[in-house]
């Protein structure tokens, strides 16, 4: 089965607590009993696997002994009604099992289920279904149900399936709990869990499904969220159709900085992305070696060859926007043109080798995004990238404490957040995780504070939008997908009211 990143998920996000303390309630304003809501949760399960396994008819439910293991009766009983052939192993002690998981479970035994023992193994070419551990999970997975994850991931199985949360997988960072169940597909309930959508979730959620279960519009309208997802719906509302008698002084004057001697692509790069966003007038400061070569390359953008002893506020003073950091690199050159570029109270992107000397002389900073991978993270820090990795969303939110600064950390679920709000980014594909992605971002942040974005804003549809094109991109596969190809798709998407 194809890995594909389901796009139709709620814009809200919610810690897993947040679902788990408050769906009894909301639902029971609705006048719906929470085994109605465990039934749902059953049939949208089994919804989404007769959609995504048509030519499945042997099932194996794994069930643990909470409400998730309650699921998976249900899903159990759903399938044997539709003539499936039904293995259910019960894992743990069922004397556990209470409420409306023992509902649920006798509701199995009564159509004429029965329940095995896991020495009788899974065997192959089965549709797998993980109803496990769910969201309330503690601590680390261990002893027989970390055996029968790792057996899950080892088995030649049809498909395997998740309810809620792939077993294992921590809800609020995406991180596998010691070990985690590797799902083809996963359906979650209610309030789309955080941790789904970044980290390394996109290796165990597979292909993810989002269920309302008749509370979930409710749920949304009365809980706060803990972040959002960006939508493109956003673009349109913060990019209009242009005055028509608008000219190249209203859509911002960028200044890219960067390309040392030798490194002329990545600045290249962000210019062109940055004047495919709409950016009015883009010039570049570059390594004096580069002139002709960027100034070759891009005929509508203005280039000037710099050397380490240059005075480049005359340049700073008529921009409106700065961007620093691609193809910089790390020596006095680089140094002497980023503390200008830091004095002047301008939006500014910071990014690459930027990031990577301010790790070295660490400063609060003024109308910035900093835009940094887990490894600079890690640099700016002074950790190491697993803690990084370990809750994105507190890496994301400290980085922003720490430099003063809108913080985009990148990688699967783009984490973007200011002092207020958090969003996550859910578009891109791993063809995207070749050299010269980060160059094209930074011009396109860029771009956008040109034409009048908040710093945030900015941050978060530059992030969508970088995604957007590199998904487009990839239609004819992600494999061999560069950063240039990104750029005719980005005018495309800024374009889209």
């Amino acid at each position: 089965m194809t890995r594909t990143y389901s796009v139709n998920l709620p814009q809200k996000l919610f810690k897993a607590q947040q679902v788990r303390e408050n769906e009894a309630r909301v639902a029971a304003n609705l006048s719906i009993d929470m085994f109605t809501l465990m039934e749902r949760a059953g049939q949208a399960t089994f919804d989404m696997i007769t959609e995504h396994c048509e030519h499945g008819n042997s099932m194996t439910v794994l069930c643990g002994y909470g409400n998730n293991g309650g699921d998976g009766y249900i899903v159990a009983r759903l399938a044997k009604t539709a003539g499936w052939q039904v293995k259910l192993i019960q894992l743990g002690d069922s004397n556990k099992i209470t409420g409306d998981a023992a509902t649920a479970r006798a509701q199995w035994f009564e159509t004429g289920g029965e329940s095995h023992d896991i020495s009788e193994g899974i065997g192959p070419n089965t549709v797998v279904i993980d109803a496990l551990l769910g969201t309330g999970l503690k601590g680390n997975v261990r002893g027989l149900f970390c055996e029968v994850i790792e057996l899950v991931n080892n088995t030649n199985n049809a498909a395997v399936c998740s309810v809620d949360i792939p077993s294992g997988l921590n809800a609020d960072t995406g991180q596998p709990m010691g070990c985690a169940i590797k799902a083809d597909l996963t359906c979650t309930f209610v309030g789309l869990k955080q941790g789904l959508v970044t980290g390394v979730s996109g290796d165990y959620c597979g292909k993810l499904h989002f269920a309302g279960l008749g509370i979930a519009e409710v749920f949304s309208q009365s809980i706060i969220a803990n972040a959002q997802r960006s939508n493109l719906s956003d673009i349109r509302q913060k990019l209009p159709p242009r005055k028509r008698a608008c000219h190249k002084g209203n859509n911002g004057h960028v200044l890219l900085i960067g390309g040392n001697k030798g490194m002329s692509g990545a600045i290249r790069m962000a210019a062109k992305a940055c004047m495919r966003t709409g950016a009015g007038l883009v010039t570049v400061l570059t390594h004096q070696d580069n002139e002709s070569i960027v100034a070759a390359d891009c005929a509508e953008v203005m280039v000037r060859g710099i050397n380490e002893n240059s005075d480049i506020n005359v340049f700073l003073a008529k921009a409106d926007v700065i961007v620093f950091g691609p193809g910089a690199g790390m020596d006095d050159w680089s140094k002497a043109l980023l503390q200008q570029a830091l004095a002047i109270n301008k939006p500014k992107v910071i990014d690459a080798d930027g990031l990577n000397l301010l790790a070295l002389n660490p400063q609060k900073l003024t109308q910035c995004i900093i835009t940094p991978h887990p490894k600079e993270a890690a640099r700016m820090f002074g950790r190491s990238v697993k803690i990084i990795q370990q809750d994105r969303f507190e890496s994301a939110e400290q980085l922003t404490k720490n430099w003063g600064a809108v913080a985009l950390l990148k990688g699967f679920g783009t984490v973007i957040s200011d002092e207020t709000s958090t969003y996550v980014n859910t578009s891109g594909n791993p063809g995207m995780a070749t050299a010269g992605m980060g160059d094209v971002l930074s011009g396109i942040i860029g771009g956008l504070l040109g034409q009048g974005l908040s710093l945030f804003d900015a941050a978060r549809l530059g992030a969508l939008i970088h995604g957007a094109a590199g998904d487009a991109a990839a239609i004819d596969g992600e494999r061999g997908l560069m950063a240039t190809d990104l750029l005719p798709h980005i005018r495309a998407l800024v374009n889209l009211s």
